[in-house]
């Protein structure tokens, strides 16, 4: 069974709903089963690599709220990740482009490595203030989960899997995605935010159950 997740490595949201989809998918009878694929989405396709504004700083002037009401939504935003054993430091994240580590992430899963990468990438934005859109950071932390060093080089140099991202965002666009994080299981169900990992479990046993009805039809 396929699981298929739209999501962007600036994505607090995203990563919230990363752990709550393991959390389901460890207590998933069939977990061995199931097959998770990462799809590329952008929230901010047109961001400079490296912002200037940091954390509350930019959500303020992005949405229009005074900096107090962004530190407050923060705030709220990092006790939710805490209660998933996530550390966020959303004062210090440095906002960019995510094209490249979206590029990176499909090299990474030619190498059965895009699991490990999109960790790494969310940790070292969310928890460390990692500027992600700068490819000498991307590089560093491709190092850290093993990618080849001259390979990551030559990807993040040229516009390699450049068409794959496209592909991913144009999908999304056609199953009428507009937020991430989306869970797309079996191609039956489509659960979008960071939902609970209780009704996560459900879809999967539910889309199992479907699944499995299906095969024993004559």
């Amino acid at each position: 069974m396929k699981v298929e997740i739209w999501s962007d490595v600036v994505c607090p949201w995203c990563y919230l709903g990363k752990r709550r989809f393991e959390d389901a998918l460890a207590r998933f009878a069939q977990r061995d089963e199931v097959d998770v694929v990462w799809r590329s989405f952008e929230l901010d396709p047109a961001a400079p690599p490296e912002r200037e504004l940091l954390g509350a700083e930019h959500l303020a002037a992005k949405y229009g709220m005074s900096l107090e009401e962004a530190q407050s939504s923060q705030r709220r935003l990092t006790g939710l990740a805490a209660a998933e054993g996530l550390e966020y430091h959303l004062e210090k994240t440095a906002g960019g482009n995510s094209f490249d580590a979206h590029r990176l992430l499909h090299f990474a899963a030619a190498s059965g490595r895009q699991e490990e990468l999109n960790e790494r990438l969310l940790r070292g934005y969310f928890t460390e203030g990692e500027a992600i859109g700068r490819r000498d950071v991307l590089a560093r932390l491709a190092d850290d989960v093993g990618l080849e060093p001259a390979e990551v080089a030559g990807v993040l140099a040229g516009d390699q899997f450049g068409d794959a991202v496209r592909a991913d965002e144009q999908r999304a666009r056609l199953l009428g995605i507009n937020g991430v994080p989306f869970f797309a299981v079996d191609e039956r169900y489509g659960i979008s935010g960071a939902q609970s990992s209780d009704l996560l479990l459900s879809a999967l046993e539910q889309a199992w159950s479907e699944r499995t009805q299906d095969a024993q039809e004559p």
